[in-house]
């Protein structure tokens, strides 16, 4: 009895493992489904992602253009059929002017805004189906099958479409553009497609923009060469290739000097003198006119408390470029300059030419509130050739007005000339503000100047730039009927700062 209880009590045992192990079984299949089932909802919808992250990496997200990478991969598509049907492709490489202002002056939203309207112009203005991509930042690239002939209406049908104004947040915004052209396969292979388009594109902006132009070979060389100069130029600011000659500025009613204007000279070891009109642009283009100005207002500091050891008080005046008003340190610096030479800053001018000066844009309006509470003496240069705001002219800290030399220039000869000088002086008078006339080179324009009422003069008719040196000396010799005196208030020393000529 005890062994068959034993029997029964193992089969009992055997039949609960069974039934154990069925239903494990049971319970890891409808696991095994519901994971499976699982798996394949989220196959499904990685497939989804997938599936957007390839339309997203497609498509700009600002825009809704292409990108430059799915750009590319139909320009292979479209040199491809050219080489197959012997056919013509133009590619438009189009940068927005001057959109950099619009980002600092207004901020990214209106920024922004700009480029998706503009995008879409551009999508309007080529036919149903343009190809259009967004290269980045505020370039655009289109292509449309086009030989020579047809490529320069669709740049015209797009700078025109480009030129009208945007409108953001009830402002009227100008932006031209700049277009530069690439035909396949006459300018390029498919590897330099874009970036002869580009450089073309560069060339037009570089000459001021607001056009367009097809790709030379010619751009090519000039661009190794401005690469090479702009080396040098990196070279010349950290060793001692430049200097600065001083222009005096005369009394127009004594005709004594009373100020010098400091012009920056670069002399090259092999190029020899090299013109600013050539350097001074490229600095501007390539991000170094920041390191430039910044030399030339520690230079001028140091030069003017040389003077005055030697017993010379003289204002000394910088020109200051729109890039440097956009730079949130630039008063910082004049600042410690001034203090580490012990110049007063109503002895130190920043002239800015008329066209920065009527940016009115967060940034550059900053910029001459931070001067003014400086006290700094501000010019407003070049003035005549902009369309001034006599509103804004109003608000800005500027002590004087500086007459363009291309109207003293045509004085004698011109009376449209005569006319806009004569508008220039009474508009000072107004303002309360002092008027110069720089370019004087005759005793013709000398004395129309006078009459008008001018305060100072400078020109080559009293003196040509000089180096420092030179300078000093002459401010050492006795006057003669021929050369300028030195006005006598600036040797005496023990006059107040305050009291400036």
């Amino acid at each position: 009895m005890a062994v068959a209880g034993v029997q029964a009590g193992e089969w009992l045992g055997l039949v609960v493992a069974t039934v154990a192990a069925l239903v494990l079984a049971a319970v890891a299949t409808v696991a095994w489904w519901r994971q499976r089932k699982h798996g394949s909802r989220l196959h499904r919808s990685l497939d989804a992602a997938t599936t957007a992250l390839d339309t997203m990496r497609s498509r700009d997200q600002l825009t809704g253009l292409l990108t430059r990478a799915e750009f590319e991969t139909l320009l292979d598509d479209v040199a491809l059929g050219c080489d197959r049907d012997g056919t013509a492709a133009a590619l438009l490489y189009i940068g927005l002017d001057n959109f950099r202002t619009i980002n600092d002056g207004y901020g990214h939203r209106v920024g922004d805004e700009v480029l998706r309207q503009a995008a879409r112009r551009l999508s309007d203005a080529v036919g149903e189906q343009p190809v259009v991509a967004r290269i980045g930042g505020d370039e655009f690239a289109l292509v449309v099958p086009a030989g020579p002939g047809g490529a320069a209406p669709v740049a015209e049908q797009v700078l025109a479409t480009l030129q009208r104004p945007f409108t953001v947040e009830d402002m009227s915004l100008q932006l031209p553009a700049s277009v530069g052209i690439a035909l396949y396969p006459e300018h390029a292979s498919r590897p330099l497609w874009v970036a002869h388009a580009t450089l073309a594109m560069r060339t037009v902006k570089h000459g001021g923009g607001g056009g367009y132009t097809p790709y030379h070979p010619a751009m090519a060389a000039d661009q190794r060469e401005a690469a090479q100069l702009l080396q040098d130029l990196r070279q010349a600011i950290a060793g001692r290739q430049l200097s600065l000659l001083y222009q005096p500025k005369l009394d127009a009613r004594s005709m004594q000097v009373t100020a010098a204007e400091a012009l920056l000279r670069w002399e090259h070891p092999r190029r020899g003198l090299v013109s600013p009109a050539v350097f001074i642009p490229l600095a501007e283009r390539y991000g170094l006119i920041n390191a430039l100005g910044r030399w030339v207002i520690d230079e001028a500091c140091r030069q003017a408390a040389i003077w005055r050891q030697q017993g010379l008080r003289m204002r000394i005046a910088i020109n200051v470029s729109g890039h440097q008003m956009r730079q949130d340190d630039l008063v910082d610096h004049i600042e410690a300059a001034l203090r580490r030479h012990g110049i007063p800053p109503g002895r130190f001018t920043c002239e800015i030419t008329e066209s920065v000066a009527m940016e009115d844009t967060a940034q550059t309006q900053r910029a001459f509130e931070r001067l003014r509470r400086a006290g700094l003496h501000v010019s407003i240069d070049d003035f005549g050739t902009g369309h001034s705001s006599l509103a804004l002219l109003r608000r800005l800290p500027a002590a004087e007005l500086k007459i363009d030399r291309a109207f003293v220039t045509d004085l004698a000869t011109s009376a449209h000339a005569r006319s806009i000088a004569q508008a220039v002086v009474q508009m000072a008078r107004t303002l309360g503000l002092r008027v110069v006339a720089e370019g004087v080179e005759t005793e013709a324009q000398r004395d129309l100047l006078l009459a008008m009422g001018c305060d100072e003069l400078q020109g080559y008719l009293f003196a040509k730039p000089m180096n420092a040196t030179a300078l000093a000396l002459w401010a050492q010799e006795e006057p003669t009927p021929e050369r300028p005196a030195f006005r006598s208030s600036l040797f005496a020393l023990t006059r107040p700062d305050t009291d400036t000529p």
